[in-house]
């Protein structure tokens, strides 16, 4: 059992890992564009890919952290994650 969990563990930390570098990539494209001056319109939308990249991780992170926990706790990461969604796709309108 104990081996299953530790398995678990390493594949969400590989997973937290290869999106972070997925996200690292994404900035620095959307950096080297900004600094030559090209494509300028695609940069917000590759840091948002990013962003969203992100939201998807910790939305599943934060769900195994909850899913246990009292409905309160659910009720409060439903409000979390939509004002986190607003708060991303408001300034990108």
């Amino acid at each position: 059992m104990a081996n299953k969990n530790s398995n678990h563990t390493i594949g969400i930390n590989k997973i937290s890992f290869y999106t972070l570098v997925a996200m690292a990539v994404l900035y620095l494209i959307s950096t080297v564009l900004k600094l030559f001056n090209l494509a300028l319109k695609i940069i917000p939308y590759l840091q948002g890919i990013a962003t969203a990249i992100a939201i998807c991780i910790l939305g599943v992170l934060a769900w195994r952290f909850v899913d246990s926990k009292p409905t309160a706790w659910k009720v409060l990461y439903i409000i979390v994650l939509l004002v986190v969604i607003v708060g991303v796709i408001i300034p990108m309108i």
